[in-house]
């Protein structure tokens, strides 16, 4: 198996109400709703797609992926920090 395959990408979904549509601000932090960390960017998408579809109504609501990887591993080269 590729070192590709077996690294851990993990990928967090959130979102919540914005205060407008021109800006990443949120109405109220305490109120966000976390989705949850996926192993990689497939699962991440399907939950943010499902989050995203269950709130079509409200125009203020958004969700979210961050790239946690990125975030664990900034170099790519495996290691922390």
């Amino acid at each position: 198996m590729s070192e590709t395959l077996n690294k851990q990408l993990l990928h967090l979904v959130f979102g919540g109400e914005l205060e407008n549509l021109e800006d990443a601000k949120f109405r109220n932090v305490d109120e966000l709703d976390v989705v949850g960390i996926f192993p990689n960017y497939q699962a991440a998408e399907k939950a943010w797609r499902n989050k995203a579809q269950s709130t079509v109504d409200n125009a203020h609501m958004r969700y979210f992926i961050v790239h946690l990887h990125r975030f664990l591993d900034p170099d790519g080269d495996g290691k922390l920090g």
